[in-house]
C-alpha cells in the first residue's frame, strides 16, 4: 500500500490528480499552478485572497513560488508507474485512494495493484493480462471463456471450447503466447526490412539535401560571376562609349580648326575690302576734279588691269581706236571684270568647302564595331566556349541540296544541282556536312529553320557512310541529331528514338558541344530558352556539323 500512500501525498487537493507544475503559497500548501490560478481568479474583487486548504488570508494576491523539488518527486513517481497516466486504470480494491493497476485478471474481470496482485496469485491461478477495461474482447464471444489459443488457418483467437467443438475443430492451433511471439518475429523481420529501406531513403534524402545545398552554393557563385561579367561589360561599354565620343570630338576639333582658319583668312580679306570701300566712299565725296583724277585708279589694280602709263604713252592708235568712245570702252572692261570676279568668287567658295573635311561617320562606326566585337569576344572567352565560323562543304552536299553562296544555308530543292562527282558526297539522303570539325573544346552555334517541311540538325563523324541506309543521320552510331517538323521534335542516335514532349514554337535553335565532357545539347531559342535534349557519349573522331533537309526545308547556320 506504500504506492497508494505516496500517491495521496502527490495529489493536488483541488483537482485530486498528480501535481502538474506544482507551486507553493506562503502558508506551505502546494497546488497545481493552473488549479490555484483559477481559484485566485475567482477571488478577485472579493476584498482578499485565501488558501483553499488552511483558509490563510492574504490582503493582496499571493505570489506563487515554483516547487521544483515536489515536481521532481512527481516525475520520479511517474517513471516508476509508466502505465498510470497512459491507461488511467486503477486497482479495483483500492477504493479510498486510487492506485494504478499493474495487471488485470481475465477470469475475475478485475484490475490489481502490486499488493492486491500478490494476494490474488496466492489464492488462485488465473490468466493475467496488461491492465484493461475491455474484458469482453479477451473472451470468446460464443462460449464466454478466456481466449487461450490461436488458429493460423482462420487467423482467429479461440477458447478451449472452440478447439473441441465448432468450425475450428481439428484445426492445428497454437497457444496465444507462442503465436504472439511468432508474429512478433515476423514483425521484427519486416521491421528490419523497413529499417533498411528507411535508412536507404534517409541516405537518399540526405544526399538530396547535400545536392540542394551544393546547387544553392553553385547558384550563388553563378550569380556572382554573372554580376561580375555584367560589371565588366558595363565598364567595357563605358570605355567603348568614351572611345567613340573621343573620336567624334577629335574629328570635331580637326574640322572646327580648319573652318576657323578659313574664317580668319576671310575675315582678313573682309577687313581689306572694308578699308578699300571706305577709301572709295571718301573719293566719291571729293569735289576737286584735279585731286580726284590724280588719285590712283584702284579699280584697275584690283581686277588685274595694267595701270595707264600716261596719256603720252607713245602708243600708236588706229583711226578706229581714236574714234572709239573711251568711256564706253572702260565701262565695258569693268563690267567684264566684275563678271569674271563673280565667277572666281563662286569657284573660290566651292574650293573652300572642299578644303574642309566632313564628319567621317565610317570611322566612328568602325570604332564602335571594333569595340563591340572586342566585348563579345571577351564575353565568350569568359563563358568558356568558342563561337566558330561554320561553313558548309559543297563537296558533301546531296545533288538536291542547294548551298548558298556564303556557304551558310542549305535548302532542299527540286532542281538538280550541277556538281561534279565527289567521294564524300551524300548519295541517298539530302544531307550536307560542314567543312571543318571539332576535335576538342567547347563550342556553340545557332541554326535557323524556315519551319517548312522537315529538317535535322546535329553533328557527325566525317567517316559516316555516304551511300546506303547507314548514311542517314538517324540510322548509324556516328551521328547525333534532332529531327523537327511542324508538330514533333525527336532526338535520334543509332536508330534509338527519344520522342520529346515538345512542339517547336520558334525557328531558332542553339547547339552546345563540350567535346572532352562528351556532351551535346540542343536548345530552343524561345523566351525563355528551353532545353530540348542532351546526348552523352565518348567522342573518338572530329565532329562536323551536319544538316538534313527535306520537303522544301531550309536551314541556316549562324555563328
Amino acid at each position: 500500500m506504500a504506492s497508494a500512500e505516496l500517491r495521496d501525498e502527490l495529489n493536488c487537493s483541488i483537482c485530486l490528480s498528480l501535481y502538474t507544475d506544482p507551486v507553493s503559497l506562503r502558508c506551505g500548501h502546494n497546488f497545481c499552478r493552473s488549479c490555484i490560478v483559477q481559484v485566485l481568479d475567482t477571488q478577485d474583487g472579493a476584498g482578499g485572497y485565501s488558501c483553499p486548504d488552511c483558509r490563510a488570508e492574504y490582503p493582496e494576491r499571493p505570489a506563487l513560488e515554483k516547487n521544483r523539488k515536489l515536481g521532481n518527486i512527481v516525475e520520479r513517481f511517474l517513471s516508476t508507474q509508466p502505465n498510470m497516466e497512459e491507461t488511467r486504470i486503477f486497482c479495483t480494491y483500492c477504493t479510498k485512494s486510487p492506485v494504478p493497476a499493474v495487471k488485470s485478471c481475465l477470469q475475475c474481470e478485475i484490475s490489481l495493484c502490486d499488493d492486491h496482485l500478490t494476494a490474488h496469485n496466492k489464492t488462485m491461478d488465473h490468466i493475467l493480462t496488461e491492465p484493461t477495461y475491455s474484458f469482453d474482447n479477451k473472451k470468446c464471444p460464443i462460449h464466454k471463456k478466456v481466449l487461450e489459443y490461436y488458429c493460423p488457418q482462420d487467423a482467429a483467437c479461440l477458447c478451449v471450447s472452440c478447439c473441441l467443438v465448432g468450425k475450428h475443430r481439428g484445426h492445428q492451433v497454437e497457444l496465444l503466447d507462442e503465436a504472439s511471439e511468432e508474429k512478433k518475429k515476423k514483425l521484427r523481420k519486416y521491421l528490419d526490412e523497413l529499417n533498411h529501406e528507411n535508412a536507404a531513403i534517409h541516405t537518399r534524402v540526405q544526399k538530396l539535401y547535400d545536392y540542394k545545398k551544393n546547387i544553392k552554393k553553385k547558384v550563388s557563385g553563378k550569380r556572382k560571376n554573372v554580376s561580375k561579367l555584367f560589371m565588366d561589360i558595363k565598364k567595357q561599354l563605358e570605355k567603348a562609349e568614351k572611345k567613340a565620343l573621343s573620336e567624334i570630338s577629335r574629328q570635331e576639333e580637326e574640322i572646327v580648326s580648319q573652318i576657323s582658319d578659313l574664317i580668319k583668312k576671310l575675315e582678313i580679306e573682309e577687313d581689306e575690302l572694308s578699308r578699300k570701300m571706305h577709301h572709295l566712299e571718301e573719293m566719291c565725296q571729293v569735289t576737286d576734279p584735279i585731286r580726284l583724277l590724280q588719285e590712283p585708279d584702284i579699280t584697275v589694280c584690283d581686277h588685274g588691269g595694267g595701270e595707264d602709263t600716261g596719256e603720252d604713252g607713245g602708243e600708236i592708235k588706229s583711226e578706229n581706236d581714236s574714234e572709239a568712245d573711251p568711256v564706253t570702252d572702260q565701262e565695258s572692261e569693268q563690267g567684264e571684270a566684275y563678271d569674271n570676279n563673280m565667277v572666281e568668287d563662286e569657284e573660290e567658295e566651292a574650293a573652300e568647302y572642299d578644303m574642309v573635311d566632313d564628319l567621317d561617320e565610317v570611322v566612328i562606326s568602325l570604332t564602335l564595331h571594333r569595340s563591340m566585337r572586342d566585348i563579345v569576344t571577351n564575353v565568350t572567352s569568359q563563358l568558356g566556349f568558342q563561337v566558330p565560323d561554320i561553313l558548309l562543304d559543297e563537296d558533301t552536299a546531296h545533288v538536291y541540296v542547294k548551298v548558298s553562296e556564303d556557304l551558310k544555308t542549305a535548302t532542299r530543292t527540286a532542281q538538280l544541282q550541277n556538281r561534279p562527282e565527289s567521294p564524300g558526297r551524300f548519295l541517298i539522303y539530302t544531307q550536307v556536312l560542314s567543312r571543318c570539325g571539332f576535335s576538342s573544346g567547347r563550342h556553340y552555334w545557332e541554326v535557323e529553320w524556315n519551319q517548312i517541311g522537315r529538317c535535322g540538325i546535329g553533328v557527325s563523324y566525317p567517316s559516316i557512310e555516304k551511300r546506303g541506309e547507314q548514311s542517314g543521320i538517324t540510322y548509324n552510331d556516328k551521328s547525333w541529331c534532332m529531327i523537327m517538323c511542324d508538330s514533333i521534335c525527336i532526338a535520334l542516335h543509332n536508330s534509338v528514338i527519344s520522342t520529346l514532349n515538345v512542339t517547336p514554337t520558334c525557328p531558332s535553335f542553339g547547339v552546345f558541344l563540350d567535346y572532352e565532357a562528351g556532351r551535346l545539347s540542343f536548345y530552343e531559342l524561345c523566351d525563355p530558352i528551353r532545353h530540348l535534349h542532351t546526348f552523352t557519349a565518348s567522342f573518338s573522331e572530329p565532329l562536323h556539323v551536319i544538316s538534313y533537309i527535306d520537303k522544301e526545308a531550309s536551314v541556316t547556320i549562324r555563328s
